[in-house]
């Protein structure tokens, strides 16, 4: 989880109290679902005092700093909630005078870019810290570690705008970089020596090494701000205690997340006395957001939530008046509405509350979301405890032991069960499977891409394994019972959850033929008829593989895997492979 180190008096005095014991300070840090890990030194003056936080929420990077963190405990003990008026949004933009140009080069390797300018006052060594930090803990765990996310910092004054973003040939470019002079070097260097001899370089280069064209930020005329993801210039990147203005700059591969960093930063920046100018971002292509908008920029949607859900998810009926109340304390405007739940196909509208994130947070997916803030606003200590009142006997579901019977006829027929992960990459599930990924679920606020979309089928993991199975002797057979979800309009909330068989064979041998007697075996044993037609699926060999038919239903297919499936995998050795709807089986 992330760890904050905050200056103790810059602290207290943004949260507007001060809390005398650590068990006061450790209760008041739950509406931040943060504890405090390691308290402060008293032997030393209060302007050297440092407090280390843990924040126990990954779905919450604007309370990753210090302002951030005071904000949310302000509002919720203070009642202080902050305007933040120099946002703009889709239907109204603020005055610029600064601008950002975004050249079409850029948009295959680093495409999407927001910023804006702090000025107003000189920066402090506390307050410096904490952008620093701030940015690395956005960069490093929200922007899993700078590829979708970085970061940088810039005397706005030396600057001679517009500022140009474009991708460049990594060997045309040359710069000293940041801190390169701390070592006892000033000669320039190119953006691939970069990656090979800076530090910062040797750290990141696996976000660009392998890319033809590299990204970089210049100003009017042609100096360079930075090297973004790794690093800036020394000549016009490098921030000092006492700089009165700053141009902060956000890069990265997903334009909400960049967005959403760039709000968290203004917003926090706001709270400690800045003034914060927005800038105008002007792209050279089409982007979700148009291809001109102004930077802080507000995107979020308002999220709907009936009482009824609120009720069921809390357990106490709670009017429209209480649920507002609470989410004020959470920073969140609210207001009475009949409404649609988002993601409920039956489109009955019902009593409740409609939801307005603040600016700095982008984590209300789902009604949930809505009833959780009410909790914490309200206070567990407004709930009271209650006694179970039924006594259950635990027993295992029928889909389970149906699928302990399929195990076990596997088992008897060679074959080795596997256990995998539900959670997956874009490149394992999609790309090398060579599907549109159409009914895919992507995770809208991952931690990592390697776990950023929920598996709709067993087959991309059994393929994992064989990829790592040639010293293996032949033949190979695994197979593996377990879920898959994948959108589905004709379920609530637009998804469905099943469970599947996924049966695989590696063999110099193995074919359609071979296929075709494991599932027939199979149903045998399960006293179950099915029929088989052809199937389009583009995972396998066309007129290799077929569809089965249970009942008049497609719950499965089965075949040769299509050769370009198996390149993309590593994989020699002939394989067939089935997927199978258990619980339509059932």
């Amino acid at each position: 989880m992330p760890k904050i180190e905050v200056n103790e008096a810059v602290f207290y005095t943004l949260a507007g109290k001060r809390w005398d014991t650590r068990e006061l300070f450790e209760s008041a840090l739950t509406c931040a679902k943060a504890e405090l890990d390691e308290d402060s030194d008293k032997s030393l003056p209060l302007d050297e005092r440092t407090l280390k936080i843990e924040l126990n929420d990954t779905n919450r990077p604007d309370l990753w700093g210090m302002a951030g963190c005071a904000r949310q405990l302000a509002i919720y003990h203070n009642g202080k909630t902050p305007r933040y008026p120099f946002f703009s949004t889709p239907t109204a933009s603020q005055k610029v005078s600064h601008r950002v140009l975004v050249e079409r080069t850029v948009r295959q390797v680093r495409p999407y870019l927001a910023g804006f300018i702090a000025s107003g006052k000189a920066i402090s060594d506390a307050a410096l810290r904490d952008m620093i930090q701030t940015q690395e803990k956005l960069a490093w765990n929200f922007g899993r570690k700078r590829r979708t996310i970085s970061m940088g910092l810039y005397r706005t004054a030396i600057i001679k705008w517009p500022i140009y973003y474009k991708a460049v040939d990594p060997d045309s470019v040359s710069f000293v970089p940041l801190q390169w002079e701390l070592i006892g070097a000033k000669t320039p260097l190119t953006l691939r020596e970069i990656l090979k001899k800076h530090p910062k370089g040797r750290e990141y280069a696996f976000i660009q090494e392998h890319e033809p064209f590299h990204p970089l930020l210049l100003d009017n005329e042609g100096a360079i701000l930075s090297y973004p993801p790794i690093i800036n210039s020394a000549e016009l990147g490098a921030v000092q205690v006492g700089d009165r203005d700053l141009f902060v700059e956000l890069t990265g591969t997903d334009q909400p997340s960049v967005t959403l960093a760039a709000s968290i930063m203004a917003c926090d920046l706001a709270d400690q006395g800045y003034t914060i100018e927005p800038v105008s971002v002007d792209y050279d292509y089409d982007t979700p957001f148009g291809r001109t908008y102004v930077t802080p920029y507000y995107f979020q949607e308002p999220v709907f939530c009936s009482l009824a859900r609120i009720e069921k998810f809390l357990g106490d009926p709670l009017s429209a008046e209480e649920c507002i109340s609470a989410l004020a304390k959470m920073g969140c405007r609210a207001e009475a509405r009949q409404g649609v739940e988002r993601g409920v196909n039956a489109g009955q509208s019902s009593a409740g509350v409609m939801v307005y994130p603040p600016e700095y947070r982008n984590d209300f997916l789902h009604a949930a979301d809505v009833a959780e803030d009410v909790m914490i606003g309200r206070g567990l200590a407004a709930f009271k405890p209650e006694r179970p009142r039924d006594f259950t006997i635990g027993r295992l579901s029928p889909i389970t032991l149906f699928s302990r019977r399929v195990k076990e006829i596997l088992v008897g027929l060679g074959y080795q069960e596997m256990i995998y992960n539900y959670l997956g990459s874009k490149k394992d599930f999609i790309d090398k499977m060579r599907v549109d990924g159409s009914r895919a679920i992507r995770i809208a606020n991952p931690m990592t891409e390697n776990y950023e979309y929920v598996r709709d089928s067993p087959l991309p993991s059994l393929l994992m394994s064989e990829a790592v199975s040639g010293h293996a002797v032949y033949p190979h057979r695994v197979f593996e019972t377990g879920k898959v979800a994948y959108c589905d309009a004709a379920e609530n909330y637009g998804t469905s959850t099943r469970q599947y068989l996924g049966l695989f064979m590696a063999d110099k041998d193995a074919n359609f033929n071979s296929a075709a007697s494991l599932i027939q075996t199979l149903f045998y044993y399960l006293s179950r008829e099915y029929a088989a037609k052809d199937s389009a699926d583009p995972r396998f060999i066309a007129g290799r593989a077929a569809a089965l038919v249970y009942k008049g239903k497609n719950i499965g297919v089965f075949g040769e895997i299509h050769p370009e499936v198996l390149q993309s995998w590593g994989l020699t050795m002939p394989c067939i492979g089935a997927e199978l709807d258990l619980d339509a089986l059932m």
